[in-house]
Parts: C-alpha cells; structure tokens; sequence
C-alpha cells in the first residue's frame, strides 16, 4: 500500500475511532481487531497496515476474546454440542499470543516437518476461529460445526505459511479460516454447492436488507439493497436468480427419478490454497504496481494480461499507446526493475 493508501484507510470513521479508543485504552484485543476487520472487509495489507498503526501508537495487542455465545439447540443435541464447544473454548484459552518473532521461528521449523511446532501454532490461533466463526452464525450450520471447519482452515494455514514473504501470519490465516467457513456453510447449509463469492454476496444482501428495512420501515428496491452492500444491481439480481436457481436443481430427472439436476452441474471454483494465494498475491502486486507510473503500470498491464485480458503482445502495445516495439520493450525492463525492488514484491514471487 501506498502512504496515501495508508492515510485514507486510517481516515475512515469506523478505523480511526477504533485506533483512538484503543490508543486511550493502551491495549486491543485479537478479537476486537478481527471484529473490525470482517467489518470493514479489510484486505490482508490493510490488516497488516492496521496493525503496524497500533505498533506506531505504543498500543499492546492483548489475548481477551469475549466468551463468544452459543445461538439455542435442538433439546436432543443441545448437551454434547455445548460440551464439545466448551471443551474447544477451554483447549483454546489455555494458549497465549505469539509474538513475530515467535511466529518466524515456529513456521520455520513447520518446513522442516517439526509437528510440535505445527501443533503450537494451531493452537496458539484458535481464537481466531472462534472469533470469525462468530460472525457466520444463524446461516445454516452450528456453530462448533463452523468452529470445526475454520480450524480446518487454520491448520492449512500453518501448512502453506510463508513467512519469507512478509504477511503476518493472522492476516494470512484469517483469509484461510474465511474461505474454509464460508465454504462449509455453500457446500453443506444449502442444497446444491454454490459459489463461494455468490454465498459472500449474499451474506452481504441479507445485511444490508435488514439493515434498510429497520431503517426504512419498508422492503428496500434493488438499487438502495445495492447501494448499501456495495453492489451493483446487476450483482444483486444475478445472487437472487442463483439463490432461486439452488431449489429448481432439486428437481428429479431420469425416469426413475433417482438423482437431481444438480447432481449433472459441476462446480468450477479454485481450490481454497488457489484463490487464497491468488488473492494475496493480486493485492500484494496491485499495492506493488502503485509505485510506477500510469504509463509504466499501463504497459505491465497489457504485456501481462493483469487486468482479466489476454496478454498483449510488444507490437500490439506499440501500437495501442503510439510508441515503438522497442520502447515497449524499454518501458517493460525499466517497470520490472522498479518492482523487483519493492517490499510489496516479496508476497508475489
């Protein structure tokens, strides 16, 4: 990020009373800084740009998650689920904070295949399970299932962590824990697998809806939902023709009636570890990009194809932007050599 990225986000309403109360107070908590997070859907280097914030403001990151609350259970299962989720809460407290330091040396020695160190930092971050599980209660899944799952998530943190390339391990275990949460809850709370940006989407609308409607004291039209998700109304019309789309695949097909439409529709998402790594490193380099120039950024984005378009080839650049092949090629190597200098850079090669 650049420093006026850095300015802007840190000038947010929501983000800069966060920063002055916690300054006040002198200490922040792990939870009330992921609460804040998921909140304002921060990315990984607006995260890590937060954190270093309460680093320059002398504030102290403290573990003091709030005992989260258990939504109401089938009488049947109500005892051995709350047993299992007070036996994870408890197993979860007895584990303080890693420091940086702490976390370099253990993810070091998880590459070696040192599972006692792959065991501590699991259960050093079990908390932040449970403080972003909490946030997608009441959609389907219990919510020791959903704690379940974002551990999954955890743990595949632990086992892809890179710590050469500069993130904090939160930040790049909180995208870990998102993904496998948001995943359990499209693939087993609904009938049919969808999307898991569809799911986000829709996530985002059920807020925003009853968000207007205690405003409102009416149904809100498809362009206020819109506007105050933070959608187009094209995204909002295609999430509710989806959310119809998931019964219709229900329907019987065959003379025997034994299998469903869905059965025949093949998912085409990434793989968790693909669209995490993807999105890091697309923000990492966008973040990187900012350091050139328009024109140097427009020909790195063209000769590599960086925004969603097939790559372009020198001459096609040259003649696009009305230069020569060669100072295509010239703009090219000096932009490279600009990048490769840049801190940004590490989480991209």
């Amino acid at each position: 990020m650049t420093s006026l990225d850095v300015e802007t986000l840190l000038a947010q309403d929501e983000v800069k009373g966060f920063l002055e109360a916690s300054e006040q107070a002198g200490t922040v908590s792990v939870q009330d800084i992921v609460e804040v997070v998921e909140a304002q859907e921060l990315s990984p280097l607006e995260h890590d740009a937060l954190l270093r914030e309460f680093d320059k403001r002398g504030v102290e990151v403290v573990d003091q998650p709030h005992a989260p609350e258990a939504p109401p259970l089938p009488a049947a299962t109500a005892e051995s689920t709350t047993d299992g989720l007070q036996l994870f809460l408890r197993e979860a407290g007895r584990h303080t904070l890693l420091t940086a330091a702490q976390e370099v040396a253990l993810a070091k020695r998880v590459e070696r295949g040192d599972l006692v160190a792959k065991q501590a930092m699991i259960q050093a971050n079990l908390r932040l399970v449970i403080s972003i599980a909490k946030n997608y209660r009441n959609q389907g899944l219990p919510f020791l299932d959903l704690i379940q799952e974002g551990t999954l998530g955890l743990i595949r943190a632990v086992e892809k962590f890179d710590w050469r390339r500069g993130f904090k391990f939160s930040t790049y275990a909180t995208w870990w824990i998102r993904q496998a949460v948001a995943r359990a809850l499209a693939d087993k709370a609904r009938t049919i697998r969808m999307p898991v940006h569809i799911v986000e989407r829709m996530q985002k609308m059920n807020r925003a809806d009853r968000t207007l409607w205690a405003v409102l004291g009416r149904e809100p039209t498809l362009e206020e939902i819109a506007e105050e998700a933070n959608l187009t109304v094209q995204q909002v019309v295609e999430v509710r023709a989806a959310a119809r789309a998931s019964t219709s695949l229900d329907a019987p097909v065959g003379e025997a009636g034994d299998a469903v439409l869905g059965d025949f529709v093949a998912g085409d998402d990434l793989l968790p570890e693909e669209e995490v790594e993807l999105t890091l490193r697309s923000q990492a380099l966008q973040a990187a990009l900012s350091y050139l120039g328009e024109r140097e950024r427009e020909v790195l984005t063209l000769r590599y194809g960086l925004g969603g378009t097939p790559p372009r080839t020198l001459d096609e650049i040259g003649r696009q932007l009305g230069v020569t092949r060669e100072r295509v090629r010239q703009i090219e190597i000096d932009s490279l050599r600009r990048l490769a200098g840049q801190h940004e850079m590490q989480a991209v090669m």
